[in-house]
């Protein structure tokens, strides 16, 4: 039986009718920019996530809109970490800020806290965690870092959505938290999106008004913005499946359980590492391997499929050359970024599916 890695066409089918539904009335009334629709996810997923939603256009403007926001620009560092996707650091330099990394734990993939303060410099101004895989970084002892040192917290929530961390979600620990809606998310829309989420109401206002071309009223402009808006077509799909999001990631803990049960004793793969005061959502399950090449064309081989997340950490992508950072700088990430695999994970996924995974994975012959 093949097995797709993600397969987002069920969920569509899942939740088409509802969506037609409420696209077409749409349509009908040209209601296509701002209004209901909007003003209801806003408020839904600000619920959701335990605070105040700004929505925008895609993550990745979620991200530069949250550090423009609280006044991060050229000269300032911004600490993060070079095991993500290129729109974590890409952010900090479309403000004119430079990204300072620190490696990763090697069981959470997270940012290592142990290394966090000895990263910090006069220069730095702000602390952006990404909650990895669905993982919600270890946000405590990052907060408390924080607090000393009057650093702000930008939370990159994109692959996150519902994790919990101490009993709290995502998106309710920093000054602001980023999230992504792009189709393959937890949270997936029909095509772009993002939302910021935010304690403080003046910071709320600051990052919206940025969002709609830095405007007052209609012809008068405080600041130079940017046009990201969330229309109300993706408003309209994530309301929908909003709803459906904790069953969803519910099933992919399942699907993580039966993972980790059925893989355990391999000594060919080491599974996911979940502390215990942490609810992860399962965005990406990805077990490590010595023989991560190997096994990935085995897996394809019987028509299982899988990805690497992340094959090049950004200190060594040639957009960050000019950082001067060379091979050896962060080990772990390195060392994660050669045996990384990820394993099919979506809530549609049958047991079938699942114990089909399995029993590939553990008919693999590890090189002698």
């Amino acid at each position: 039986m093949a097995v797709p890695f993600l397969d987002i066409r069920i969920q569509d089918e899942q939740t088409r009718s509802q969506i037609v539904s409420v696209l077409t009335e749409l349509v009908q009334k040209t209601n296509f920019i701002g209004g209901p629709e909007v003003e209801g996810f806003t408020k839904e997923f600000g619920d959701y996530c335990g605070g105040r939603c700004v929505t925008v256009a895609n993550g990745t403007d979620a991200l530069i809109l949250a550090l423009r926001a609280l006044g991060i620009g050229a000269g300032d560092e911004v600490i993060t970490v070079p095991f993500t996707f290129i729109a974590t650091a890409e952010a900090i330099s479309n403000v004119g800020a430079t990204a300072r990394f620190v490696d990763i734990d090697p069981k959470t993939y997270n940012i290592d806290v142990s290394k966090l303060a000895a990263a910090i410099n006069p220069k730095t101004k702000a602390i952006m965690p990404v909650h990895l895989f669905g993982q919600v970084a270890d946000m405590d002892p990052i907060l408390k870092i924080a607090r000393e040192k009057n650093l702000k917290v930008i939370e990159d929530a994109c692959q996150a959505h519902g994790g919990e961390y101490r009993g709290k979600r995502a998106g309710s620990f920093g000054d602001a938290a980023c999230f992504s809606f792009y189709p393959t998310k937890n949270l997936g829309g029909l095509g772009d999106g993002g939302a910021i989420i935010v304690q403080s109401p003046e910071l709320g206002a600051k990052i919206a008004q940025l969002a709609d071309h830095g405007r007052l009223d209609r012809y008068r402009h405080a600041v130079e913005g940017v046009n990201s808006r969330l229309d109300a077509f993706q408003a309209a799909g994530l309301r929908v499946k909003l709803r459906q999001l904790p069953a969803r990631n519910e099933r992919r803990r399942k699907i993580a359980d039966a993972y980790n049960k059925g893989l355990s004793g391999l000594s060919f793969v080491t599974t996911p590492t979940v502390p215990s005061h942490i609810v992860p959502v399962w965005h990406l399950y990805s077990v490590e391997s010595p023989h991560r090449d190997a096994l990935m064309e085995h897996l394809k081989a019987k028509g299982i499929g899988c990805g690497v997340y992340y094959p090049i950490p950004l200190h060594l992508q040639p957009a960050y050359a000019r950082l001067g950072l060379k091979q050896g700088a962060f080990p772990v990430s390195e060392r994660a970024s050669e045996r990384i695999l990820a394993l099919p994970m979506f809530p549609e996924m049958t047991d079938a599916q699942v114990d089909e995974v399995i029993a590939a994975v553990k008919s693999f012959p590890p090189p002698r």
